[in-house]
């Protein structure tokens, strides 16, 4: 009798802990499907071209001494920021002072030389003009003073350039600017126009490229652009195009541009790499032609299709539209009918997608 008791609780217990589990919700995690879409355009709309460049400052200068010499002093480092006039390097100008002293006593021999030839022209004049010298004298002591005159502005000429000479050994900034690389060393003996430093002396950065011919005539100049930069993350800067090449050149086989940023911003540095979005638009929208990704079209029972995206972000959802499409072109399917300009549509894993699914767009 205890035993039916016992078993007859167990049993209502069992019975209570079944249903309350059996009422107790499962709830499942709903993962939404990621789609990539694209906007509808027209056909011949905005064309997006990538190109990769370098950047550089708008003025770089070869620094150089003019003469020849052994380097006394360098007061030049790297990104050391000089001013328009300032003493960058000397060298020891042995050679052009030597120089300049030779031509220092060449002027006063040749000087000496036509005061000497002055007075004896003085002296034949007055004996010609009483009669104690004849006119072929006269004439040749005149010609000597010609040439004593001719001798001694020769050599005051070589003076100044002796001088020259000397300045030629003191290197000066030519502009304001930072010094962005050194090539010399004190004690080392250079050459004319050996390169011993380089400076930016422009404010505004450019970037070099080379585009190819499939697209140099869709560029102008002035044409504005986009400019990114591997070592400045997440963050585009204006710019515009301030040269464009009539030729091509032999070496890459494209056609070089300058391109000049706009915006002004200190991270940007001479040597970075950069890309250079172009936005390439034809004119001729005549015909206002709507065009879509090949990928975006499928094809059921009902004829052709797309899946509009609708909403934003994990809101989104997909609907399904018939489409009436036109020829294939280079940028995708001319659609004639159910679509308008700016709609979104889905461009990938069309087979897989519901109507009416809820996605996260990609």
């Amino acid at each position: 009798m205890l035993f039916n008791r016992i078993f007859k609780i167990s049993s209502f217990f069992l019975v209570i802990l079944l249903i309350g589990c059996g009422e107790k919700e499962i709830k499942e995690e709903v993962v939404l499907r990621p789609v990539k879409y694209s906007e509808v355009t027209y056909l011949g709309g905005d064309k997006a071209r990538r190109f990769s460049g370098t950047a550089q400052t708008e003025k770089i200068i070869n620094l150089s001494f003019r003469s020849s010499g052994i380097v006394t002093k360098l007061d030049m480092k790297l990104g050391q920021k000089v001013k328009k006039g300032d003493l960058l390097g000397t060298l020891d100008n042995v050679s052009a002072r030597l120089n300049y002293e030779s031509s220092i006593e060449s002027k006063n021999s040749s000087e000496s030389q036509m005061n000497t030839a002055k007075l004896a022209l003085n002296r034949m004049r007055t004996l010609y003009e009483k009669g104690s010298a004849s006119l072929s004298d006269y004439e040749s002591a005149k010609n000597s003073y010609r040439t004593a005159v001719a001798s001694f502005e020769s050599a005051k000429r070589s003076v100044a350039i002796q001088q020259d000479q000397i300045q030629f050994g003191y290197l000066y900034a030519p502009e304001d600017g930072v010094i962005a690389s050194v090539s010399a060393e004190v004690d080392e003996n250079v050459s004319p126009g050996q390169t011993v430093g380089v400076l930016n002396a422009g404010t505004a950065i450019e970037i070099a490229l080379g585009l190819p011919e499939s697209v140099i005539n869709a560029v102008k100049k002035d044409m504005k652009v986009k400019v990114s930069f591997t070592a400045i993350a997440d963050q585009t800067f204006n710019a515009i195009i301030t040269e464009v090449a009539p030729a091509l050149d032999a070496n890459t086989s494209t056609y070089p541009i300058t391109v000049m940023v706009t915006d002004s911003d200190e991270r940007i540095k001479s040597g970075m790499a950069a890309n250079v979005l172009f936005e390439f638009v034809d004119e001729d929208l005549s015909k206002n032609v709507i065009v879509v990704p090949a990928s975006a079209v499928g094809e059921d029972g009902k004829g052709r299709f797309v899946f509009l995206v609708e909403g934003e972000g994990d809101t989104a959802k997909v609907k399904k539209q018939g489409v009436t499409i036109g020829d294939l072109t280079s940028q995708g399917f001319e659609v004639t009918e159910g679509l308008k300009v700016g709609q979104k549509i889905a461009t990938a894993g069309l087979q897989t997608l519901l109507d009416g699914q809820e996605v996260k767009l990609n």
